[in-house]
């Protein structure tokens, strides 16, 4: 199995889809990819809202951190339930943080976004300071609203909470 990091949360083979198994987590459809967000943030609502308009195949679902369904993934992987600074990326069984999340996400929104994933060629270590330098940020940056974004009729079914 490999070592967890803050970046790149890998639940291996052994314990693919453990949130499965927990309580704690409520049951929810993890067939799709999931982005788990702090739906207060600005930057991360805006993130959201640009990953919707380029997922061609819908194929993408998102959660908000504050949800009962978001703090309870947090806590299954052991990150803080009050303050999100990473967003989450759920997929085949993983969960990646951090820039590797956004690599990842970029990815599967194919060309020309996946271009974007070129970022990796950046030592991780660089990586991870710039995401934690804006995650610690954000608000100052960017601003934050007083409550969770509200998903509009033709997105909310998206939505896992």
């Amino acid at each position: 199995m490999k070592v967890a990091t803050w970046w790149h949360l890998p639940l291996g083979p052994a314990t693919a889809y453990s949130w499965r198994g927990d309580p704690d987590v409520p049951a929810f459809m993890d067939t799709d990819p999931i982005i788990v967000f702090d739906g207060v943030c600005v930057l991360c609502s805006g993130f959201v809202h640009w990953v919707i308009r380029r997922d061609r195949n819908k194929r993408f679902r998102f959660v908000s951190a504050q949800s009962l369904l978001g703090r309870a993934i947090y806590r299954h992987i052991g990150l803080p339930t009050e303050v999100f600074e990473t967003n989450l990326l759920i997929s085949d069984g993983y969960i990646y943080g951090k820039s590797e999340a956004f690599f990842r996400i970029v990815e599967r929104l194919g060309p020309p976004w996946l271009l974007l994933a070129m970022g990796r060629i950046c030592p991780q270590q660089l990586r991870t300071w710039l995401y934690d330098r804006i995650a610690r940020n954000r608000y100052s940056l960017f601003g934050r609203t007083e409550s969770c974004m509200i998903p509009t009729p033709d997105i909310a079914g998206r939505f896992l909470a």
